[in-house]
């Protein structure tokens, strides 16, 4: 009997090392297939480094392995996928620097096991930006459903960009929600609890008052984060009184206007807020497309509804922008030529930062009504172009630059050896024009190629969910969810 029972325990330890060298070997041909995959040559292409000297490199040879450049006309390795460049032309990926990325919420009130009411699929969320290039994001109203969608992307359960994200604080009524400071002793407290809940940025908001802007400000260089955010209404008429030491990055141009709201906005004063803007080392986000997209909803809801990109606008999102336009709502002639004055002061703050050599990096408020993620990205270097930069100067606000501010320009923003594979493959040159950023072939996420037939197919799909869907959300409805 012992001697059945030895034999039986050899045959087990036996029969486990068999599956154990098969499951290694399985696994082996797993790692050896993600290895293949990760191997790629882009041949014969033009690159448009975006590196402060901007080197234009014809007819190179790209190599990515691992997720990194790891060489430009180097020897091309073995086993390598081929990507033909010809007549192509091989920019870093895009980065929006004032995003709004939708994620799960509670449309009912709050209770201790209270969880999301409304589920945001979050490949939904991120392959319009993936479509367009736009292969990192600056998340501008962040909460911690963000940090399980950048999770979703690292694991990589989903194909997406990288996310920097920015949590706001405010001042005003504390019954508003959200960071609500309106002591500095309170503000200082919000940075601290903003830093210990991982983020690296913080992003200051119209009614903090003087007292509160300043600590907020002053704490975040303590706790070693950077200040991106509005020109808070406190300081209208004192304007140059905000611009303080680290406040590094103001989020729109519009946040100039509305400090001489009832005021001539000349080209004196756009020098005058560049010139402040050059003197304290603050950054300024443009973000021309959102007074340009606010004002044609303003005028009418057409604007929205003949948009070709609207299907892939998730339908509650969609019926919002149509039955519950705040800005439409609003309607009025004087608004309408408000906003016609912002849009021709705005290209004078252009040129006036332009001039004064602040720099300026690209963003849209992409999710907001009417602004459709990745698209408006196009739309918005279109608009810094007619408004007096060069091709050229637009693509650095949309690569180089953000990554600079982002201090992540070790590891993306420029075509560059060690350099994550974060890129885009153009069909035609947008130094020429810069419309041709929308003619795009293929995208390198982190690494991974996605080719024009796979973009595609990823938009025919999200387009379909969402005509398929379209009578399940509406806006009225969103409390019943």
């Amino acid at each position: 009997m012992n001697n059945i029972k030895f034999l039986s325990l050899i045959f087990l330890l036996f029969s486990l090392v068999l599956i154990g060298c098969k499951e290694s070997s399985r696994n082996n041909s797993q790692q050896q297939e993600l290895q293949k995959q990760s191997l790629f040559a882009i041949e014969n292409v033009n690159i448009i480094t975006m590196t402060e000297e901007n080197s234009i490199i014809e007819n190179a040879t790209v190599v990515i392995e691992n997720k990194k450049i790891v060489s430009i006309n180097k020897i091309i390795p073995n086993n390598v996928k081929i990507i033909d460049g010809t007549g192509k032309w091989l920019i870093p990926g895009l980065i929006d620097m004032h995003v709004h990325t939708n994620a799960d919420l509670n449309f009912r009130e709050n209770s201790p096991t209270q969880g999301a009411t409304f589920f945001m699929d979050t490949q939904d969320v991120m392959t319009t930006y993936i479509a367009n290039g736009v292969t990192t994001i600056f998340e501008l109203g962040g909460r911690v459903e963000h940090f399980g969608q950048r999770n979703e992307i690292t694991k990589g359960d989903v194909i997406g960009p990288r996310m920097a994200i920015a949590p706001m604080i405010n001042g005003g009524d504390p019954n508003n929600g959200g960071r609500i400071v309106n002591t500095a002793t309170d503000a200082r407290q919000a940075v601290r609890i903003v830093k210990a809940e991982g983020y690296n940025f913080v992003k200051a908001y119209s009614q903090l008052n003087m007292e509160s802007f300043t600590a907020l400000v002053d704490e975040a260089e303590k706790q070693g984060l950077k200040v991106v955010g509005h020109i808070p209404d406190a300081f209208k008429g004192q304007t140059e009184k905000a611009f303080i030491p680290h406040f590094g990055l103001v989020a729109h141009a519009e946040e100039f206007s509305k400090q001489i709201r009832n005021q001539d906005k000349t080209k004196k004063e756009a020098q005058y807020f560049a010139q402040l803007a050059k003197e304290n080392g603050t950054w300024l986000i443009p973000n021309l497309i959102a007074i340009v997209k606010i004002r044609d909803q303003v005028q009418s809801l057409d604007s929205i509804r003949s948009m070709k990109t609207l299907q892939y606008v998730h339908p509650l999102l969609k019926d919002k922008w149509l039955t519950s336009n705040n800005y439409n709502k609003h309607s009025s002639p004087d608004f309408l030529n408000y906003l016609d004055s912002l849009i021709t002061f705005h290209k004078e703050i252009i040129i006036a930062f332009k001039d004064a050599g602040v720099p300026m990096v690209a963003g849209t408020d992409a999710g907001t009504s009417g602004i459709i993620t990745g698209f408006s990205l196009h739309d918005e270097l279109e608009l810094l172009v007619d408004a007096g930069l060069t091709n050229k100067e637009a693509l650095i606000s949309a690569t180089r630059l953000p990554a600079t501010w982002l201090e992540i320009d070790d590891k993306i923003g420029t075509v560059e050896v060690g350099k994550f594979a974060d890129l885009v493959l153009l069909d035609a040159n947008p130094l020429n024009d810069i419309n041709n950023t929308r003619k795009i072939f293929g995208v390198f996420v982190n690494g991974r190629w996605i080719d024009k037939i796979k973009i595609d197919k990823m938009l025919s799909d999200l387009a379909e969910w969402n005509t398929a869907m379209k009578d399940k959300y509406t806006w009225k409805k969103r409390r019943e969810y």
